[in-house]
């Protein structure tokens, strides 16, 4: 119980640095998870492996998008008990999300794997891709309990006050993934279904492993589950829905966006490509920032120090806003350079980095959007994150970065969508400080 941190008391700087790090860092594990996965299947199998992988990655992500908004229920709720000292509650809510969230996995997974073909047909999956694309869904199906498992251990510890061990965890799955992708997709001769076999063996061990150990260490109430109660099941989805279409707005607000980019020809689409994968990781912090709020927030609203609670807020905003200008700083120097490891095109290149460089310096407006809707959510307010998630997707940002594209011609995306980025800021801001969910209770006494 040592790694566990009380934020309820103690220091809120040194809270915030140490209890993010790791979640940058985890964070940033699962990205290179992602890439490293991308790399083999593209050197050891070609183009239509990989486009397969990508096409059934996209249902994957919508469905972790699905779990990470269900995890972010977690976080609010157990924090929330954790704030309270209540450990029976700790104890029957774990219970409760294990029983729900199992439910669910197995649910997804039957669709998923019954369906894999009709879902592919409906995204339009060129034909030499269609095999290998079935394949790989199906078999992430199958091991789809694994995959919502890794992550929900993961998060229950963070709620709790422990981001170190996690990343133990995900260091486990991308170290066997790294290994595993070269021996089943060449050695075993199993290409693509190597490649996945790979994915879920990896996530299932981490899984695995993280259970024995969380038992053995006794770091949360894990035990064999019963049957929850029907007040606790219905809290979970009450929250746990609009939390996770909070992530399905934003997967489709980025394919929109998407299709803004589209009109302006292949080099702007390949340079915008190559800077969002830039992207993820610029924006690692403000990630990581958000669960850490979300977190530290939750535990100190359950026992009502909203005093604290305002400056949690007001110090995440500082860190963030510190940390994103030395990133924008970064990215003015190295913007060209970044975009050429992936793409060698003059004009797509030339393209990615005048787009990085203009959003680089409206990223702190990003961050403090993450760090206030995490403060928010941390009280259950989750429909209306969802409806700030709107705002400043599909009435700020796809709008704005068609406008300004039409009267800019291509440097208007960067310019609409950092221009959103402020816009949402403004309206998170005014939501966090006139807004009613301060008045938010989610447990009945």
């Amino acid at each position: 119980m040592l790694r566990q941190r009380d934020f309820t008391k103690g220091n809120i700087w040194l809270d915030l640095f140490y209890f993010s790090s790791p979640i940058m860092f985890a964070n940033l594990l699962q990205v290179s998870y992602q890439f490293i996965d991308s790399l083999w299947v593209g050197n050891l199998l070609g183009a239509d492996a990989l486009g397969a992988v990508a096409v059934s990655g996209t249902v994957i992500f919508t469905v972790l998008s699905f779990i990470i908004g269900i995890n972010n229920t977690t976080l609010t709720v157990l924090s929330q008990q954790k704030g309270k000292g209540n450990e029976k509650g700790v104890a029957s809510y774990v219970n409760a999300f294990i029983v729900t969230l199992t439910t669910l996995a197995v649910v997804m997974g039957i669709v998923g794997f019954i369906f894999a073909t009709p879902i592919l047909n409906l995204l339009g999956t060129p034909e030499p891709m269609m095999n290998g694309a079935i394949t790989y869904l199906r078999i992430n199906a199958v091991g789809i309990l694994f995959l919502v498992g890794y992550n929900f251990i993961s998060t229950v510890l963070r709620a709790v006050g422990d981001s170190k061990t996690p990343l133990k965890f995900v260091a486990i799955a991308v170290v066997l993934n790294i290994v595993l992708d070269p021996l089943l997709i060449s050695l075993f001769q199993m290409g693509i279904q190597g490649a996945a076999w790979a994915t879920v063996l990896s996530q299932g061990f981490s899984f695995v492993y993280g259970v024995l150990y969380v038992m053995k260490k006794q770091l949360v109430p894990l035990n064999w589950p019963r049957k929850p109660k029907w007040h606790e099941v219905k809290l979970i989805l009450k929250l746990g829905i609009p939390s996770g279409l909070q992530m399905a707005v934003i997967s489709a607000g980025s394919a929109a966006i998407m299709s803004v980019v589209t009109s302006h020809g292949s080099a702007v689409v390949a340079g915008y490509s190559a800077a969002q994968r830039l992207d993820s990781l610029f924006l690692l912090p403000a990630h990581a920032l958000s669960a850490t709020v979300n977190s530290m927030a939750g535990q100190n609203i359950g026992i009502g120090k909203w005093g604290r609670v305002k400056k949690i807020a007001a110090y995440a905003t500082i860190y963030n806003s510190v940390i994103m200008l030395i990133f924008a700083g970064l990215i003015v120097l190295l913007a060209e350079f970044g975009v050429r490891l992936f793409i060698q095109q003059e004009a797509a290149v030339s393209f990615g980095a005048k787009y990085l460089i203009i959003v680089a310096f409206f990223y702190p407006f990003l961050g403090i959007n993450f760090v206030l809707n995490g403060i928010v959510r941390a009280s259950g307010a989750m429909y209306q994150v969802l409806i700030l998630n709107i705002l400043s997707f599909w009435i700020l940002r796809y709008p704005l970065s068609y406008l300004f594209s039409e009267w800019l011609g291509e440097d208007g995306i960067a310019y609409g969508i950092g221009v959103s980025f402020m816009l949402s800021s403004m309206i998170a801001y005014l939501y966090y400080r006139f807004g009613k969910w301060r008045s938010k209770q989610i447990f009945r006494e």
